[in-house]
């Protein structure tokens, strides 16, 4: 049963950015108003379960009774989406990532179907209201946004830097109930990443890659460091940046900025170039620039263009793509890589 202050602030929220929803909120208040004066939400009133029905799950604000079997989950960031998806569980709606605007190839027909709720920085609340979910899940929701959601539905929410997927990955497998499988999951992702390493043998340690975003829009492109889903991935693999690179990475800095006056900066052995949707005129400036000619990797043709939706941000099935990239362009071009 919600509190006069807690549904306030709940309807306070949405009129502001969902004028519509005013009139449906106005009328459910007046009636629920005039039945013995409680205050109570007739959407959570479905998600209520009793002790039988849920399990206690602790996460970043406290605790949350957790359905057995959700139903009818809402996921608000798209890199958790994809765990989610990979442990066999189909939200019915999910937020998108605020910058990337297409998801990558690493979702193929998984996410068909799933509704979506808007940007994870602002969720459309109507929508998320209207679809009664029984669970909301989502790294990264701050304390407001949780107590308004945590009012529609037991919303369960953690930490995530990005470099510690496979925590987050477990974490949710824990929360839906599936550990055993997420355990399952991860092993078969090392396994083809031990298989990957065997087959390179000792050339892996000898190649330096190079991971750069390019933005729709004169934004400066940059190179991914370590502290990054991207970077943290290929050194754990094996696969080193460049030193220059190295020396210039700050402590927590997932990402430092090149100028198109300083692109040496993205010389190495092997090249990403992740492209945003829309940023191919942005990367083109880069390659018609005379100084992009004079780089090694350019002259050795080892310059691949990758899609950032699934480069930058990520979970497991993120993580899977690239391993099948680096199959692709440098597992299969070994020997002109050691020639």
């Amino acid at each position: 049963m919600m509190k006069f202050c807690q549904f306030w602030k709940l309807y306070r929220r949405i009129l502001k950015k969902h004028l519509p929803l005013f009139f449906l909120l106005t009328l459910a208040f007046l009636l629920v108003t005039a039945c013995h004066g409680n205050i109570q939400s007739r959407v959570y009133t479905k998600t209520q379960l009793t002790s039988s029905e849920c399990r206690i799950v602790r996460h970043k604000f406290g605790e949350a009774c957790v359905p057995l079997n959700p139903q009818r989950l809402i996921v608000m960031n798209e890199t958790d989406l994809e765990a989610v998806l990979a442990l066999g569980v189909k939200p019915i709606a999910a937020a998108e990532h605020n910058l990337i605007t297409s998801r990558g190839r690493q979702f193929g027909n998984k996410a068909d179907g799933i509704i979506s709720i808007g940007k994870s920085a602002q969720p459309n609340l109507e929508r998320i209201v209207q679809l009664n979910p029984d669970l909301i899940l989502g790294e990264y929701i701050n304390a407001e946004d949780y107590q308004l959601l945590s009012q529609i539905a037991p919303t369960v929410t953690f930490e995530n830097d990005f470099t510690a997927w496979k925590e987050a990955f477990l974490y949710i497998g824990e929360v839906l109930g599936k550990s055993t499988q997420a355990q399952e999951v991860l092993s078969q992702y090392q396994k083809r990443v031990t298989e990957f390493q065997n087959a390179m043998g000792e050339e892996l340690g000898k190649i330096k890659v190079c991971v750069s975003r390019f933005y729709a829009g004169n934004q400066e492109t940059e190179f991914r460091t370590i502290f990054s889903f991207p970077g943290h991935l290929l050194s754990e693999i094996g696969l080193a940046s460049p030193k220059i690179q190295q020396q210039l990475t700050k402590p927590k800095s997932p990402r430092v900025g090149v100028s198109i006056e300083r692109l040496d900066l993205l010389d190495a052995d092997i090249l990403f170039a992740l492209l945003d949707p829309g940023s191919e005129k942005h990367f083109q400036r880069y390659q018609q620039n005379p100084l992009w000619q004079y780089l090694n990797v350019v002259k050795n043709q080892r310059v691949y263009v990758v899609d950032s939706g699934y480069w930058i941000f990520g979970n497991i099935l993120s993580a899977n793509a690239i391993l099948d990239d680096l199959n692709k362009y440098i597992l299969q071009n070994k020997k002109s890589l050691s020639s």
